[in-house]
């Protein structure tokens, strides 16, 4: 008879630490200041008249943006058509700065409204921009459950930052 064994790699990621420790925010991380000094430590990457683009500091892949409404809302359904509009310029916006710094090929693009539909922060409203290249999806996340992001979050911030000015 054959005996099993799960041998499990490690991969070391000391920087999550601080996140796991971390409090319970008391302030919602998308209701920024008009303080734009304060950007590179939010990885605000740009800036409209009532929503703007940042990163996300837990990416799924290199270049993982989020756009949402300066406004604290957690229903679509209470945005204004200027706020619509400003959202999905954003949204292309985004997709052609991707393509054009990280030859991103393709795009997850999406919502999570509420808690249970799976929103991390479900009291102000976000869209996920998350590129993505053919051939992606290896072995690392369908057997290791394991994301690699082969870019540092600052490099990235710095490439992004630039394009979108």
């Amino acid at each position: 008879m054959l005996e099993w064994r799960y041998n499990m790699d490690r991969l070391w990621a000391p920087w999550r630490l601080e996140y796991i420790q971390a409090p319970d925010e008391e302030c919602c991380i998308f209701c920024i200041d008009e303080d734009h000094a304060g950007d590179p430590g939010r990885l605000v990457v740009s800036r409209g008249d009532s929503s703007y683009v940042m990163m996300n500091r837990y990416p799924y892949s290199n270049g993982h943006l989020m756009v949402s409404p300066y406004r604290h809302l957690a229903d679509p359904a209470e945005l204004e058509v200027p706020e619509i509009q400003e959202l999905h310029h954003f949204m292309v916006l985004c997709q052609t700065v991707l393509r054009d710094t990280c030859a991103a090929q393709g795009f997850n693009v999406g919502w999570n409204f509420g808690q249970a539909a799976g929103a991390g922060i479900a009291a102000h409203i976000h869209m996920h921009i998350v590129p993505r290249w053919a051939g992606d999806s290896n072995f690392m996340p369908i057997l290791a459950e394991t994301r690699v992001i082969p870019q540092h979050i600052e490099k990235t911030y710095a490439l992004l930052v630039n394009a979108f000015s």
